[in-house]
């Protein structure tokens, strides 16, 4: 240890070699040199992960950026996903964080929710645009996220609110586009009526759909890839981590945050009790889906696998685009008709077959 305090400092004077603090001021030395060396190996290993922007071609970053074959639509990897990464990779060149770009996708999810009040050409193709930038930004934030290592659950959280404020502010533009206008084949304005039907469709049916829809596709990750594949959670954890938040000074945003959180969990788990009952088994069975015997699980995702594409309807693609014809033909009432009926049905046959594969599945374990 002294040759390598003297090594690095050689001006130390050489009285200093009998004086009683010697042997204290080598060991902070050598407690320095070593925190810098972890620094520096650190800053190494960040710049080394960071890089594959640099490093890796196009198309390995896009295949990177996948959350799976499984559950990505083909609008998505084809279309949205390469767009996305094109942002990425200059947002990452500009240093911008995804929760930026995130916020950026609100503003303009907002924006073309405005655009669609109005009832001219004009107005209705810069919705179209603006919600499409929107949907870019929102793939965007991801993918950077992904390929930098830069996911949180706060992160998460706040992409799924993004896409909850666009279409609060696309039902809100129907309802006001449409409030003095007749309804078809009548003298009679829709009024109050198109907000119930709006509200109807956007609190009763949308987002029971599209939370359940999530829930769905995150559990098809985690048996496909394990825990570290998948953003699934759970009311236990963040009623917890809200407990631990709860009264603690500068705290205030981390309980809100969770208090929150908690309760869209535990509406995702109150829906699925067969689901509930499969994971009871597997814990009480096996100790974590990882553990289960690959038949199993591969027989889970035989099961799953053909609702991921019902889960992609009920999310954003499909929406949109009933969104941009009915608003270009002149009929944005169809949409909050179709949320009610069609989409509710298919939500009914999704839910319905993904608790009986779960029941099976459980039946099965249990044997």
């Amino acid at each position: 240890m002294t040759q390598v305090a003297r090594k690095q400092f050689p001006s130390l004077p050489a009285e200093f070699a009998s004086h009683p603090a010697r042997s204290v001021c080598c060991n902070i030395i050598a407690a320095i040199n070593s925190v810098r060396c972890n620094i520096t190996a650190a800053l190494t290993k960040e710049s080394i992960m960071t890089s594959d922007f640099d490093t890796k071609t196009f198309k390995q970053l896009l295949h990177e950026s996948f959350k799976s074959e499984d559950t990505e639509e083909w609008l998505d990897i084809h279309f949205t996903r390469p767009i996305g990464l094109f942002f990425a990779r200059i947002w990452y060149r500009m240093g911008v964080r995804p929760n930026t770009i995130t916020i950026l996708s609100i503003i303009l999810g907002v924006a073309a929710g405005v655009m669609f009040a109005f009832t001219d050409l004009r107005h209705n193709i810069a919705g179209i645009i603006l919600l499409m930038l929107a949907n870019f930004c929102d793939s965007t934030d991801g993918q950077l996220a992904r390929l930098t290592h830069q996911q949180s659950m706060k992160g998460r959280c706040l992409d799924g609110f993004a896409g909850d404020v666009w279409f609060f502010a696309i039902y809100l533009a129907i309802v006001i586009r449409l409030f003095h206008i007749d309804m078809p084949g009548t003298s009679v304005p829709w009024g109050i009526w198109i907000f119930i039907l709006c509200a109807i469709a956007g609190l009763c049916c949308h987002s029971q759909q599209s939370s359940l829809a999530d829930y769905y596709r995150q559990i098809h990750l985690l048996f496909l890839k394990g825990r570290k594949g998948t953003e699934l959670d759970t009311y236990a954890s963040e009623h917890e981590k809200a407990k631990e938040a709860k009264g603690k000074k500068g705290a205030f945003w981390d309980y809100a945050f969770h208090a929150n959180y908690q309760n869209y969990c535990r509406g995702q788990e109150k829906r699925t009790p067969e689901f509930q009952k499969l994971v009871k088994t597997i814990r009480a069975t096996y100790g974590h889906v990882e553990e289960m015997p690959q038949e199993l699980r591969e027989e889970f995702l035989r099961g799953s696998r053909p609702l991921m594409p019902y889960t992609n309807i009920l999310t954003f693609n499909t929406r949109a685009i009933i969104i941009y014809i009915t608003c270009l033909l002149g009929i944005p009432w169809l949409y909050p008709i179709l949320e009610i009926t069609a989409f509710e049905c298919l939500y009914i046959y999704m839910h319905h077959e993904h608790e009986q594969l779960c029941k099976k599945i459980n039946k099965k374990i249990n044997k």
